[in-house]
């Protein structure tokens, strides 16, 4: 079959730009064939190349004493001592999932899952956050159905808990619902694998299921914006099988055990081109591919086909020759596909061969280090207009509407979807706070999280950069957990419109003081951009996961309210409104500033609880809905009534950062209030834990019927 002509509206359809296209035609000194175009699109576009982003990434902070890996492999990795590391990494599957939501989901929840144990780790843990638009939009219902199907059905037949994750809703996910997948998985600290190839003549082997045309052209969709040809792209979803992907696993670490591995590389985003390319690209080498080797499940695929499928559950290997037999009756046993299907050559070159003839013969370092790389024109956010004055509310009539919305009422119809025990290692499951999974064998647990508030980041980018670090870093201390670092997954609009150029800028310069402040580098993310659909952009969504250390099972903060215990507000409150939940929730506003992140005080407030955890039985930051939401939710979780003493709408509702919500008893209340005059770490009582009923100053309404509201709202509006 002839290959088609390289038109104007072909080389567009591939996402490249006429500048990019002679730049092509400058690197290669002719005009590409069919294959080498996609090759070029897929190596090229946002999504891989980061040519958007990438000037601004490099401002981030990424190492510290306890990085072992930052970003630039297939996950981060860090130690966490007696010779173990902890491997993880956030990536978003977004547009696959508005298009096909149960695969889209499912192999998002794949692809990160293979991102970890391709290091070498055994995935302990996942997380997802979730972005929907508006519960009463059309499409919101089947989007949360088949996200939280795929996400589960994926997810608990691999056989991996989930240990938290978020579920917000706004009209500006209306068009493009953002679905970020984390993983994170245990490791021998030396014996981690990297995906540099070494070693000229070794050979490149295919490891996994067949390829098929399933996900062609995916990486490109997922770096354009959505239009009225949606359903169109259907096509370039891909469609996971988590049993074969429980399978590659364990042929993969049993694989790395035989010591046959050289490097190893995830098939991901553009498939064998992209793993191919960045394995020789960081060993300085070339690479050799003779496609009719490639194990295929459909007939007559092309080359350019094979080249840009993103079929799932496969992996590429530069193998130790010496040990091949070892190495295929390992994938032998296992039932999976083992293929020698190229090897490493001296020159710079990427040469694709199929039915006996050359179908790409490139420069393979210009495909990845040789990227474009943009810096696109961008402008500040503006400051935000003061607030203006918030009608006064009665408390429990806020906090009603608060639990009665999907974005605060209890999410159990999305977690008990979710197998939260598999492994038997889970300490705390998602609900409330940070989850923690034990290191098995060990006195060790790890903390999970997932933070970030877009409304904060669209009014002020920095300021919402800085709280979503801040946030992460308080719900890890709320457990008890040591902060280690941070991954990111990056979702905004289109980088091309200068004032969403601005928001990315603003959001990274927040991270990336807060990072550092707080000693949480980064050392893994993902950057999503082109969220639009017919020019409309999502709210800027800088999801933040972050992994914390416990070093004992006794220094973990998951006690339950007891009756009589006293309620302690640790930090300053100064009712701050601006964008807060109940200005959304109840007058449907969203003006005011950010609060203002005092990093200083975060790293203060936050070592005092840790240092004191003995004398705290149970505890929560305070974040969306502020005292009010917090202490009714450390009250439900308990089943006992809570009195706070404030009068003020800012008391009950500010969102003030730096703030945590102790529960003890009275005797630890005084020594805890002795021990914070001494670290000059504000401290208040502000009610205590008692009875049946909920009071909010003055006004009251029974514990029993305010549960009903929080554990029924999100079940009514979905299930």
């Amino acid at each position: 079959m002839p290959e088609p002509k390289i038109t104007e509206d072909l080389i567009a359809s591939h996402g490249l730009s006429p500048d990019e296209y002679d730049r092509i035609l400058d690197i290669i000194g002719r005009e590409p064939t069919f294959t080498e175009l996609g090759i070029f699109s897929a190596m090229w576009n946002e999504h891989c190349s980061y040519k958007s982003s990438k000037l601004h990434l490099k401002k981030l902070p990424t190492t510290g004493p306890q990085v072992i890996c930052g970003p630039g492999e297939n996950a981060g990795v860090v130690d966490i001592g007696d010779g173990q590391a902890v491997v993880f990494k956030m990536e978003s599957h977004n547009h696959p999932s508005y298009i096909e939501p149960y695969q889209g989901a499912a192999t998002g929840v794949g692809g990160i899952l293979r991102d970890v144990f391709t290091m070498g780790a055994r995935p302990i843990a996942s997380m997802n956050a979730l972005s929907f638009g508006e519960p009463d939009h059309p499409k919101t219902r089947q989007l949360v159905h088949g996200v939280v199907e795929g996400i589960g059905g994926y997810g608990n037949a691999f056989g991996v808990p989930c240990a938290g994750g978020e579920v917000r809703f706004d009209p500006a996910y209306n068009g493009n619902c953002l679905v970020n997948a984390f993983a994170a998985g245990l490791a021998v600290a030396d014996k981690i694998f990297y995906s540099a190839a070494s070693g000229i003549g070794m050979p490149v082997v295919y490891l996994g299921a067949k390829t098929g045309r399933d996900g062609v052209g995916g990486a490109t969709m997922a770096s354009a914006e959505f239009d009225d040809t949606i359903e169109e792209k259907r096509p370039t979803v891909q469609v996971g099988d988590p049993f074969t992907e429980k399978r590659l696993m364990e042929a993969t670490l049993e694989l790395m055990r035989t010591g046959a591995v050289i490097s190893i590389q995830d098939m991901g985003a553009a498939g064998l081109t992209c793993s191919a390319v960045e394995m020789g690209d960081k060993g300085g080498l070339g690479v050799k591919l003779n496609l009719n080797a490639v194990p295929v499940r459909e007939e007559k695929m092309t080359a350019y086909e094979m080249m840009l499928s993103e079929s799932q559950e496969r992996m590429l290997m530069v193998l130790n020759p010496d040990l091949e037999a070892e190495a295929k009756a390992v994938f032998d046993k296992w039932d999976l596909d083992f293929a020698i299907v190229g090897e490493t050559i001296a020159d710079d070159r990427f040469i694709i061969e199929h039915d006996g003839t050359v179908k790409a013969d490139l420069p393979l370092s210009k495909l990845s280090s040789e990227a474009p790389e943009y810096d696109r024109p961008w402008v500040p956010t503006p400051a935000a207009e003061p607030l203006a004055d918030v009608p006064a509310i009665d408390p429990i009539d806020g906090l009603k509407a608060l639990l009665a919305s999907p974005n605060y009422a209890a999410k159990q119809w999305v977690f008990e979807q979710y197998d939260t025990m598999v492994m038997a290692d889970s300490a705390r499951t998602p609900g409330l706070g940070a989850g923690i999974m034990r290191v098995h064998g060990t006195d060790k647990a790890l903390a999970f999280t997932s933070d970030v508030t877009p409304r904060y980041v669209k009014a002020n980018p920095v300021m919402g950069g800085k709280q979503a670090v801040a946030e992460a870093y308080r719900n890890l201390t709320a457990v008890g957990a040591k902060p280690l670092a941070t991954t990111d997954n990056l979702n905004f609009g289109n980088p091309e419109k200068p004032e969403i150029m601005g928001q990315f800028v603003g959001a990274l310069d927040g991270i990336g003081q807060a990072c550092t402040a707080l000693d949480m580098p980064i050392v893994s993310g993902n950057v999503s951009l082109y969220n639009e659909t017919d020019g409309t952009g999502i709210l800027p969504t800088p999801t933040i996961g972050a992994v914390g250390l416990i070093d004992h099972p006794d220094d973990i903060i998951a006690g339950d309210v007891r009756e009589g215990h006293v309620a302690l507000l640790i930090g300053t409150c100064g009712g701050h409104l601006g964008q807060s939940a109940l200005l959304a929730e109840v007058f449907g506003r969203t003006d005011g500033d950010a609060p203002h992140v005092d990093l200083d005080a975060e790293k203060r407030n936050g070592e005092f609880i840790r240092a004191n955890r003995h004398l705290i039985n149970a505890c929560t930051d305070l974040s969306d809905g502020g005292l009010a939401l917090a202490a009714f939710e450390l009250a439900e979780a308990a089943g006992v009534g809570v009195w706070i003493d404030a009068s003020e709408m800012g008391s009950f509702f500010g969102e003030d950062q730096a703030r945590y919500l102790v529960a003890c008893s009275f005797d630890k209340a005084e020594a805890l209030m002795i021990a914070a005059g001494q670290a000059d770490v504000p401290i208040v009582s502000v009610g205590k834990f008692s009875g049946d009923t909920v009071w909010m100053g003055n006004s009251s309404a029974p514990l029993a019927e305010l549960s009903t509201l929080y554990r029924s709202s999100f079940e009514n509006t979905f299930a």
